[in-house]
């Protein structure tokens, strides 16, 4: 029992680690910028889902899926940093995405709305939350282990998951303490936090599969 519970903290704290809502808050921000409450709580909820079942399911069976699609975790990294780059220049610049405005394309509200939440799957759930590193710690959780030590992991990641969304609904209210303006920095600051993050899952993609192929 004892062995359990230190498994279950351990996994626990390698998925805080890993997640981190502190930093991910002001990028979920920032994704969801101009959006109303009610839309920013289901992108939260949706975004969470998403990333609780993609880590249940690569906690299940994430080498056979890699083996039957031939996908090596070098790749997913370089790929992923590819896109975390991207959003990160993005915010940066202070560019928000289209689906924050409705221009003069006639484009509907429920087109519009479709649009604000697919950020819950892309960029939020994967690979921000869902990500290489938060997949392969997953995978390493669960490796050899029993099924109890597998519930055990999987539990410990939806915890996580439920903190996070606590964390994303209260940003709300960093938004009205500290102002649009100084949101605006903030998310430019997790701008340039984001594009050293993909850098870094690039560089670690590479050495990896230089490492595999060398």
């Amino acid at each position: 029992m004892h062995e359990l519970v230190l498994y279950a903290g351990t996994v626990f704290m390698g998925f805080f680690a890993i997640m981190n809502p502190l930093a991910n808050t002001p990028v979920f921000l920032g994704l969801t910028d101009g959006d109303d409450r009610a839309t920013r709580r289901e992108v939260a909820a949706r975004g969470l889902v998403v990333a609780f079942v993609i880590v249940a399911v690569f906690s299940v069976a994430g080498k056979l899926i890699f083996d039957l699609f031939g996908i090596t975790l070098p790749a997913f990294r370089i790929s992923g940093g590819f896109l975390v780059f991207q959003i990160g220049i993005n915010m940066l610049h202070g560019e928000q995405s289209k689906v924050h405005h409705v221009g003069a394309d006639g484009t509907s509200k429920t087109a519009l709305q479709s649009q604000q939440l697919s950020v819950a799957v892309s960029p939020l759930a994967v690979p921000l939350l869902a990500g290489p590193g938060t997949i392969a710690t997953a995978m390493n959780f669960v490796a050899v282990r029993s099924v109890t030590h597998l519930a055990i992991t999987i539990g410990a990641f939806a915890a996580m998951c439920a903190i996070s969304y606590v964390f994303f609904v209260s940003g709300e209210k960093l938004v009205t303490f500290i102002g649009e303006n100084a949101l605006g920095v903030v998310t430019r600051m997790m701008g340039l936090i984001l594009a050293v993050i993909g850098v870094q899952m690039f560089i670690e993609g590479v050495y990896g599969a230089v490492q595999a192929y060398s």
